[in-house]
């Protein structure tokens, strides 16, 4: 059974209508697909996936497609959500980083993802990120 979309404004979010501008939960469907974007506007790409922590039940990273053409040749981050930020005017996320600083971010292609759940790993994406790493 789905949910009206009726209820969601413009960006995907629920809230009663006449509370429109403070909510912040979405629908996790509408955020797959959505343009990511440097603060200066540079296209990044687009959230392909959401990788949820299970024990904490919150979104530990985003996965963003870049570069590529129709899916072949894409580069896959994943980036951790506390580094995304929604920009609600542009209906688009906002990542702190120039498209020639993404390009050197841990990537990975989508036949062979890493190991999130290892330690070592997520330190070294939060490291790049500037991001707080808790461990789970």
């Amino acid at each position: 059974m789905s949910i009206e979309s009726s209820l969601r404004d413009k960006l995907g979010m629920y809230a009663p209508d006449d509370n429109r501008e403070s909510h912040s939960l979405m629908g996790a469907d509408t955020l797959i697909g959505n343009d990511v974007r440097s603060p200066q506007g540079e296209a990044l790409g687009e959230i392909r996936e959401l990788m949820i922590d299970v024990a904490s039940g919150q979104v530990a990273y985003a996965v963003l497609s870049f570069g590529g053409l129709m899916g072949m040749g894409e580069k896959l981050f994943a980036v951790p959500w506390s580094a995304l930020t929604l920009d609600r005017s542009h209906q688009r996320f906002l990542l702190n980083v120039s498209k020639d600083r993404l390009k050197e971010a841990p990537g990975f292609d989508k036949k062979h993802w890493p190991a999130m759940a290892d330690a070592s790993w997520s330190r070294g994406v939060h490291a790049f990120y500037g991001t707080t790493h808790r461990a789970s």
